[in-house]
């Protein structure tokens, strides 16, 4: 029989946090590996006062927190576990989860030592007891990488590459976080199916993370019409959704791009893809309607 070293234990492999630049605003990610427990707290910690959206992304649930210390009115069954302060420090975020029973026990041992946290406070949890854990995490930028067009009608898939690049810059201050692919309008040069990407990270070292996304794309695209584009803004622009909603919808005349005026928004490298891997990143997450193809204007 098989030994089982923490029966009352389930560690998340991986917590990360990205900020606005004002620092009032963070997105906690959270690397899941029971389902059950994940949307368990999903459920109950949006409760908090703290927790303006949650939702559940591949094996991630993210939540969209304001910061702040609020006390908890915790109640068995009806609210059992939540978070109750998110503070960002200079370059650290000091998140607070606390629960009674088993909600305690996830608050406080299974989050403590999940990758990415710098130290932790953590108190006894199990049987009836409210107990409770501060994490401490770098402070992290998100980073949207949008590409498109590089491949050849012979050979090569954008989706595919991009993967696998993401794969391979990652590293411990660059997590690779999503992947979409973006349906867009099926233009008549299009190689095939005509979608764009765009890769998501959460890092602390941007410059470096595109400068080894650059080189490698350069390395593999097996196009000379490859496009590159970056933003580093923790919100979308309403400008940028839009132009990505034009792409989608119909051919667009690749000027359009010179008159979008967004400082957080670079282009890397300048081919015709440019105009689908600037429209593929305000869809990033959102799988459902980056997959749909529209027809015309509707």
């Amino acid at each position: 029989m098989a030994n089982i070293s923490e029966p009352y234990v389930i560690h998340y492999p991986r917590i990360v946090a990205v900020a606005d630049v004002a620092g009032t605003t963070v997105e906690l990610i959270e690397f899941f590996d029971c389902i059950g427990g994940a949307m368990w707290s999903k459920l109950h910690y949006a409760q908090s006062p703290l927790v303006e959206d949650v939702r559940c992304v591949g094996a991630t649930m993210r939540y969209l927190l304001k910061t702040g210390t609020v006390d908890l009115a915790l109640e068995g069954s009806r609210f059992p576990a939540g978070i109750s302060s998110c503070q960002v420090d200079g370059d650290e975020i000091a998140v607070t989860y606390i629960g009674m029973g088993g909600g305690g026990v996830g608050a406080a041992a299974c989050r403590s030592d999940a990758a990415g946290v710098l130290r932790s406070r953590c108190d006894p949890a199990g049987g009836g007891k409210i107990a409770g854990a501060t994490v401490w995490l770098p402070r992290m930028q998100r980073v949207l990488i949008g590409v498109d067009d590089t491949d050849t009608p012979e050979e090569g898939a954008t989706w595919t590459l991009v993967h696998n690049i993401a794969r391979a810059v990652e590293d411990e201050r660059s997590i690779y976080l999503s992947h979409t692919i973006v349906q867009l309008y099926p233009v008549p040069y299009r190689t095939k199916n005509c979608v764009g990407l765009v890769a998501e990270f959460a890092t602390s070292d941007p410059e470096g993370l595109v400068s080894r996304f650059h080189k490698l794309l350069e390395t593999y695209t097996l196009s000379k019409k490859t496009g590159m584009a970056v933003y580093s803004g923790f919100a979308l622009s309403e400008e940028l959704v839009a132009y990505g909603h034009r792409v989608k919808r119909g051919e667009i005349d690749a000027g359009e791009l010179d008159s979008l005026r967004d400082p957080d928004l670079r282009i890397i490298m300048n081919g015709r893809g440019i105009v689908g891997a600037v429209a593929a990143i305000p869809f990033f997450t959102r799988y459902d309607e980056a997959l749909e193809l529209c027809s015309g204007k509707t």
